[in-house]
């Protein structure tokens, strides 16, 4: 399943590009991450052209050394100069600083991660927990959940209606995937 699933990231020509030119930003622990590479396994399983619906591109990077937002934002303009010519959204985000903003944008608290890979591992839906760069590829929950388009809650990050926004947006536009739902999960709505 890891070379369908390389074969399907490259198909999404934007990732295809990204990946090529991974070493121009040299961001520390650096990924991409999430939407454009889950949402172009579920656009080719659904015969639909591999970018479609796809709003950002997400680049995860982890810095503890800086956590200033100011250093943040340069880095988000310096990639986004890097890949204007693609005519896309970059988001760049230090997972090293999420915990300092993270309970004032989504009112949850939210744990100081120790590397990029934690914070691909607190996606709020298990089978869209992905990361990929030129050198490797990080599905903690395995390909399957992914390609059988299983939406469950995570039970790192059981955010019980924000969980529902997203699984409802997804089945939205990829009526095919299935929701999963934990009784035990149901009321939990923080760590």
């Amino acid at each position: 399943m890891k070379q369908q699933f390389i074969k399907d990231v490259f198909s999404n020509p934007n990732n295809a590009e990204i990946l090529a030119r991974w070493d121009a930003f040299a961001l520390p622990d650096s990924w991409l991450v999430a939407g454009c590479l889950f949402q172009t396994v579920w656009n080719r399983i659904s015969n639909q052209e591999p970018a479609f619906g796809i709003k950002d591109y997400d680049i995860f990077y982890y810095d503890p050394d800086d956590l200033s937002a100011a250093s943040e934002q340069a880095n988000q303009e310096r990639v986004s100069k890097l890949f204007k010519d693609l005519n896309i959204t970059l988001e760049v985000c230090n997972q090293a600083r999420v915990h300092l903003w993270y309970e004032s944008y989504f009112g949850h608290s939210y744990p100081q991660l120790a590397s990029a890979k934690d914070g691909i591992d607190r996606f709020l839906i298990p089978s869209t927990c992905v990361g990929m760069n030129p050198q490797e590829i990080y599905v903690p929950n395995g390909f399957e959940i992914l390609y059988q388009g299983v939406l469950a809650m995570n039970p790192l990050t059981p955010h019980r209606l924000l969980f529902e926004q997203k699984a409802q947006s997804y089945q939205r536009r990829w009526p095919w995937l299935s929701l999963e739902d934990d009784p035990a999960m149901s009321g939990s709505t923080t760590i």
